[in-house]
């Protein structure tokens, strides 16, 4: 095998890997939830994937001397105009774009796809750029779903993927200071066993771990499933070095500055425009003496919110602090497999308890949180959830639910693909508001999207849980669904700026670790205002005055 067939891609049409999929033969309470929320019935036959033969692949602008001049850098074999690599390249996994590669639209994709070795390469290949005024952009897992991949549709220059996928490796660990420092293309599960092997860990787990990189992290603000404990990537990068067309930016690790503007934040969810990242040094931590995650139910959404505030302001210090609305909750226990024997009759004895408690089950909300560290002190912080939880109506069910939590938190992206088989658009979006806005935030981004779907005459579903607590607030994550009619991309559009615009008009942010890409690009400076604008088109305008740096993202 070679260095570039060692590197692990996505399949070219959907969620991950070939031969991986979701199925709901095995969950009866599925198919009938789909059809109550959107109107879908899954016995009718589904539709598949299109054949790679059947697109037709823009043709390749990297002709014979753009492809000799590439190989005296890294070798031919690095270099790919192979059709279905250039396609894989294109874009990320937003509904979006599954919904464009299925329907063969490809105005532009990359010319090449090259597979640097080290820092070297990519730096001679990025000075080749600015000599040629070719475009470079950075390509780690693919995972992005706020189109910052993606080329821009009329770009005439040659456009470059350099795919970080060969530097991947955990180079040194600090371990008297808890740094290492890990090559950016190193994938999620790569990255931590190499940690796990030496007693550490990273801690950041987000949705799209299985897949992504660090220097897609990096480059996108990204957050993690854990973040309430071990931060999110803004606080886990401390150092990095990332290569520009004049040279190498080097900032090393240190605890804290005070030198001006913050770079290393200049860097963080720069989305490629200011240069390629190389290496990042992180804080790690000790792999925990021990790990759970209990489960719990509230009576309410809100009464959830409360808890997580609560839970947030006290001496514990969950690794994750998650609660579902009563929708999300339903899709949660929909997904499970058929309960059978003592397990069945435990479930349906706990919700005659609820029943008998006053609760409508109607409105429950399932809520996740974690704990980790010694024995001793996981105890301790239990101690403390169970009474914050007790004060806020709710009930303690165990670490069953929060077992299986655990197993399946990578899989839900492959229920996209499932649903987009059948004729339905899933997708998600994000934000972030102080505590004292979220319950309205809620509310009017629940009403912003069934008022889009009336708007369409079309049954459609929203649901949402808190994902990452902090002192001031916290993550709100919405998921969206409905059956898709005959313009599909108009009507996404339309449920998308729903719930977009609602964010912003309820103080919330346009995207709390999605990054902007250039999916949420038109709501940057109600964002962070025309002035915020203004500062940033000048810093890209500065760093990369040719546009050869993945141009058109976050802000064009």
């Amino acid at each position: 095998m070679t260095d570039v067939e060692s590197v692990k891609h996505m399949k070219w049409w959907g969620w991950g890997v070939e031969g991986v999929a979701f199925h709901h033969a095995d969950k009866p309470n599925f198919a009938p939830f789909v059809l109550k929320a959107v109107g879908l019935d899954l016995s009718k036959q589904a539709g598949s994937p299109p054949e790679f033969g059947d697109l037709k692949v823009p043709r390749t602008k990297a002709l014979a001397p753009v492809r000799k001049a590439l190989a005296a850098v890294v070798g031919e074999e690095q270099v790919i105009v192979d059709d279905e690599a250039r396609v894989v390249h294109t874009y990320g996994k937003s509904i979006r774009d599954l919904m464009r590669i299925r329907a063969g639209i490809l105005p532009r994709v990359p010319d090449a796809v090259v597979y640097p070795a080290d820092e070297d390469e990519i730096a001679a290949v990025v000075a080749l750029a600015a000599k040629k005024g070719w475009v470079l952009i950075p390509f780690g897992g693919g995972s992005n779903i706020a189109g910052s991949l993606e080329p821009q549709p009329d770009e005439p220059r040659v456009i470059i993927s350099l795919d970080m996928g060969r530097l991947r490796l955990v180079l040194d660990i600090d371990e008297e200071s808890g740094l290492a420092r890990i090559q950016a293309g190193a994938q999620g599960p790569d990255l931590e066993a190499q940690l796990n092997d030496r007693g550490w860990t990273l801690g950041h787990f987000p949705d799209s771990f299985t897949h992504s990189t660090l220097g897609g992290w990096v480059a996108t603000r990204s957050s993690g499933m854990q973040s309430d404990k071990y931060g999110d990537i803004a606080d886990i990068a401390r150092g990095l070095r990332m290569v520009r067309p004049e040279g190498v930016v080097v900032l090393r690790p240190l605890p804290s500055t005070s030198t001006g503007p913050s770079v290393r934040e200049m860097i963080i969810g720069s989305e490629g425009r200011l240069g390629v990242i190389t290496e990042v040094t992180v804080q790690v931590h000790r792999k925990p003496a021990q790990r759970e995650v209990q489960a719990y139910f509230f009576p309410t959404f809100s009464a959830g919110i409360k808890a997580m505030q609560a839970i947030n302001e006290s001496d514990a210090k969950p690794s994750i602090t998650r609660v579902s609305d009563a929708r999300e909750s339903g899709f949660s226990l929909a997904t499970r497999k058929a309960s059978k024997g003592i397990s069945s009759v435990v479930t349906k004895g706990l919700m005659t308890v609820l029943e008998k408690r006053g609760w409508n089950l109607e409105e429950l909300a399932l809520s996740f949180i974690g704990f980790e560290g010694a024995p001793s002190h996981v105890a301790y912080q239990k101690r403390i959830v169970a009474k914050i939880v007790r004060q806020h109506g709710g009930l303690g069910v165990g670490t069953g639910p929060g077992a299986l939590y655990d197993q399946k938190k990578f899989d839900t992206p492959y229920i996209r693909d499932f649903l987009l088989d059948r004729g339905a658009a899933a997708d998600v979006s994000e934000t972030a508001a102080p505590w004292s806005k979220l319950q309205g935030l809620y509310d009017n981004v629940i009403a912003a999207a069934e008022g889009a779907y009336a708007s369409m005459g079309r049954k459609g579903w929203i649901m949402c849980h808190l994902s990452h607590s902090y002192h001031a607030g916290a993550c709100l994550y919405f998921t969206f669904a409905f059956v898709t009619g005959d313009d599909p991309f108009a009507e996404y559009q339309l449920v998308k700026s729903a719930i977009q615009q609602a964010f912003i008009d309820n103080d919330g942010t346009l995207s709390h670790h999605h990054a902007v890409g250039v999916e949420h690009s038109p709501w940057m400076e109600q964002d962070i205002s025309t002035e915020g604008v203004a500062l940033m088109r000048g810093l890209f305008e500065s760093a990369d005055p040719y546009r050869i740096l993945n141009p058109g993202k976050i802000i064009d």
